[in-house]
């Protein structure tokens, strides 16, 4: 697991391209998922859960902070399955502490906490987030 992010570059090693097509709601984000993953043949339900949750946080991170998804994809590698969704934001994700309850803010913390890599390439124009599940194929 990460509890990090960083701002690098991405590079796709090993890995399988499987789509990259803008999406409008966290709903069809997971649908996208959901088919590539049982395409892959059986995944523990646990892991699929991480990966559908990682997809509905970034997706609405995408849409509450960073205007809109411009770009959605699905990478699959030997032992992971990555995510990469984009904004027209070029502000990076935030982790805020808070000292008092209030409602959101905790799904950011969520996609560390799940992921095995995540990672925050920046541009003028935006911004695109890896975030990467470890998968048992």
């Amino acid at each position: 697991m990460n509890s990090r992010s960083e701002t690098r570059s991405r590079t796709w090693d090993a890995v399988e391209r499987v789509g990259t097509s803008p999406l409008l709601t966290p709903a069809q984000a997971r649908q996208l998922v959901r088919r590539t993953v049982t395409a892959l043949g059986p995944l523990r339900a646990s892991q699929v859960d991480d990966l559908l949750l990682v997809t509905s946080e970034l997706v609405t991170n995408a849409h509450r902070h960073g205007g809109g998804v411009t770009s959605f994809g699905i990478a699959v590698g030997c032992d992971r399955v990555t995510v990469s969704v984009a904004d027209s934001s070029g502000e990076p994700p935030r982790h805020e502490l808070r000292e008092e309850l209030r409602p959101g803010g905790f799904g950011w913390p969520i996609v560390l906490r799940l992921c095995r890599e995540v990672t925050v390439d920046t541009r003028p124009d935006g911004k695109t987030v890896h975030a990467a599940v470890t998968v048992d194929r």
